[in-house]
């Protein structure tokens, strides 16, 4: 897994690296000499470059362009430097580079490419009038555009914009932070590469789950192998009204096809004759109803969910005092893994926290941010500026894995941190989460034992799919079905032999 550092840890730890490992000068001149490797110069190149270290950045890049021989043009917003930067600035104008400086009136678009230098991953706040008008400038050039560190405008914790360059290419430099992945960046940034120049974290840092990850995370089949050895889970869920709800999360066996050996898929009994038509490897398992939503008998619930090792609960269940009568029994009960989803959070933000606390199972959360506001008590916005800090806090709060879903989703024990960065816009669709839960469950299922990992895989699994899913369907007309169907090719592509 790839580290992801937080603004703090960055800083602490460059800060840290230039104490006892790099001077910073020379650090600096690291981190401009590797961008200027890594990237594809067509020149003439503008290098608009803010006041801090990230303009030092800028003017290492500068003066090797000149060495080149690859005519560029400097931009500042002001005549202020840092100490490096100043250093950088003088070498970059002895090797004979043009400065001027950047007014409204600065047009770019003579330019074949353009260097973003204007601000590093520490942004927070507001932008100033003449930053915005920076900005501006870049992103009407026309020009393919280099992002050095962070996109600026960006903010390098929450990834959160007012407004921000947008980049052809962004190269984070040490380690990536989460304002690459979260909120508004992927509208921002389009491709991310990281560039190692000798950073050490000094804390512990979140992790970026990866193709590999999860390939290891499924594991390998064995032909000595029964279904039994691939777990038994219980996906519950469905009514009336949301009867499409349950049928998404078995849709093309999602579960099955992620890894699980035997799912019972269970549900109101009218609802029965509606499933049934889709179901050809599952185990049905109707449940006593009332008016199209499950009333719960506790002889049916431990009958179903005898012998599994995973249970996803919630999807479409419907919002009855029997769905919360239901859950509450299975807390308190069951001893396999509970995935929460849906109609199951909203009877979980109603009850006592202690009930997790001191549940029986492993207990898997899965959240969009307003059933996260009301299981947490976070407003939208306090969500949206600190989605890892508050998945960290509700899941030690309620001794749970709490999955964030979003653009970027964040995974969370309460001790370690992972990001899941696959998916796309198609997915803003009703049902999407309905299909990760049933890769949840068979992933839960697989290894009881690391239910964190296994959202952080499931998450990835169910991003992967999408990502197919828009690529046959396109972003407006693809479903959450389209998903699901492409679950298979994901685990075909991770575990092709």
């Amino acid at each position: 897994m790839k580290p992801i550092l937080s603004v703090e840890n960055m800083r602490l730890s460059d800060a840290w690296t230039c104490a006892n490992l790099t001077p910073s000068r020379e650090l600096m001149y690291r981190a401009g000499l590797a961008v200027f490797q890594a990237a594809e110069w067509k020149g003439p190149v503008a290098l608009v470059c803010g006041s801090g270290n990230n303009a030092g950045d800028g003017y290492v890049i500068a003066s090797l362009l000149a060495g080149a021989q690859i005519p560029c043009r400097v931009f500042l917003l002001k005549e202020k430097f840092t100490r490096d930067g100043r250093y950088y600035y003088d070498l970059c104008r002895s090797a004979g580079v043009a400065v001027e400086l950047l007014t409204p009136e600065t047009d770019l678009s003579s330019y074949a490419t353009v260097v973003d230098c204007l601000l590093g991953t520490g942004f927070s706040g507001a932008l100033r009038p003449e930053m915005q008008a920076a900005i501006q400038a870049i992103n009407r050039s026309g020009a393919y555009v280099i992002a050095v560190d962070i996109n600026s405008g960006l903010n390098g914790d929450n990834g959160l914009c007012t407004q921000a360059v947008r980049s052809n290419v962004t190269f984070s430099l040490g380690s990536p932070q989460p304002g690459h992945y979260l909120g508004d960046a992927k509208d921002y940034i389009g491709c991310l590469k990281n560039l190692e120049i000798g950073i050490p974290p000094l804390e512990k840092p979140y992790r970026l789950v990866e193709a590999e990850d999860v390939t290891e995370f499924l594991g390998k089949r064995k032909n000595n192998s029964h279904k039994g050895s691939y777990g038994y889970l219980a996906l519950v869920g469905g009514s009336l009204r949301y009867s499409g709800a349950i049928r998404l999360a078995n849709l093309a066996n999602s579960a099955m096809r992620s890894g699980a050996g035997v799912v019972k898929l269970a549900l109101p009994r009218s609802l029965c004759p509606l499933v049934v038509p889709h179901i050809l490897e599952s185990t049905l398992f109707p449940l006593s109803e009332s008016n199209g939503e499950i009333c719960f008998v506790p002889q049916e619930m431990d009958e179903l969910l005898k012998n599994t090792k995973a249970c996803a609960f919630g999807m479409g269940i419907g919002n009855s005092s029997d769905t919360a009568l239901a859950l509450e029994y299975i807390l308190k009960s069951y001893t396999g893994t509970l995935i929460i989803d849906a109609d199951g959070l909203n009877a979980l933000s109603a009850m006592d926290p202690t009930l997790c606390r001191s549940a029986a199972c492993r207990l898997v959360l899965t959240p969009h941010p307003k059933e996260f506001s009301r299981l947490s008590g976070k407003s939208m916005q306090e969500i949206r500026e600190d989605p890892i800090g508050c998945t960290i806090a509700l899941a030690k709060a309620l001794h749970a894995v709490v999955l964030l879903k979003g653009p970027t989703t964040v995974i969370s024990d309460g001790d370690e941190v992972y990001l899941s960065s696959t998916g796309c816009a198609g997915m803003a669709t009703a049902g999407s989460g309905d299909v990760l839960s049933g890769i949840l469950a068979a992933l839960c299922a697989l290894h009881p034992d690391r239910p964190a990992e296994a959202a952080a895989a499931a998450a990835w699994v169910n991003g992967r799919a999408g990502e197919l899913a828009q690529g046959k369907n396109g972003p407006a007309a693809m479903t959450a079905g389209d998903t699901a169907l492409c679950v298979r090719d994901v685990v075909a592509e991770l575990c092709p032999g």
